[in-house]
């Protein structure tokens, strides 16, 4: 194994146990072990776990924005961008269930209770899409006039509830649904 393979070995061990048993239920000891390292050579990538977890929040991050932002239509109206969001977003969570399921604990948990805050309220200091198309519909009065955060709960709210009810099998998230999904979601912040 390469010395660069080793840190990206140690990500996607730590993501899997993580994903399914949480993050006080993943010990360095059973990452390194699914790794296939040496408990210590963790720490030569990542000072502890709490630094681990948010290199990982980082890359998923990263690896979502750069799918958003491929084909992004950024000329385009305002339901057509937030359809594409929504669309491309879902189907990405779709193909991978662990990132969701990572995502999902990392925004509920302490980590990313800061990190949502701040990226919601504009303060943290990159650009995002989303807001970006809400801030957009407020001024031009094409959203309802809530602020940013009740905007986003009520769009991705319920689409959060159905990506982890297709993760659990109670439904399948196929194209057509995936359509008039995002679509309600539209509806339910349009004017």
């Amino acid at each position: 194994m390469k010395i660069s393979d080793k840190r990206n070995d140690i990500m996607q061990a730590a993501l899997g146990i993580i994903a399914k048993q949480g993050f006080h239920g993943a010990p360095m000891a059973e990452i390194a072990e699914k790794a296939g390292v040496a408990a210590g050579t963790i720490y030569r990538y990542f000072e502890n776990k709490d630094v681990l977890i948010t290199e990982l929040h980082r890359e998923l991050e990263d690896r979502i924005m750069a799918i958003l932002q491929e084909g992004y239509p950024s000329g385009r109206s305002l339901r057509e961008r937030f359809l594409y969001l929504n669309q491309r977003l879902l189907r990405y969570f779709i193909e991978r269930p662990l990132h969701f399921r990572y995502m999902e604990q990392y925004f509920n948990s302490p980590f990313g209770i800061t990190m949502h805050r701040d990226k919601l309220l504009g303060k943290s200091g990159n650009p995002d899409l989303l807001r970006e198309i809400f801030e957009e519909g407020i001024s031009r009065q094409i959203l309802k006039d809530f602020p940013v955060v009740v905007l986003f709960s009520l769009a991705f709210g319920p689409m959060i509830i159905l990506m982890r009810d297709h993760i659990l099998g109670f439904i399948t998230l196929d194209d057509s649904l995936i359509r008039r999904i995002t679509e309600a979601s539209w509806d339910a912040i349009k004017r």
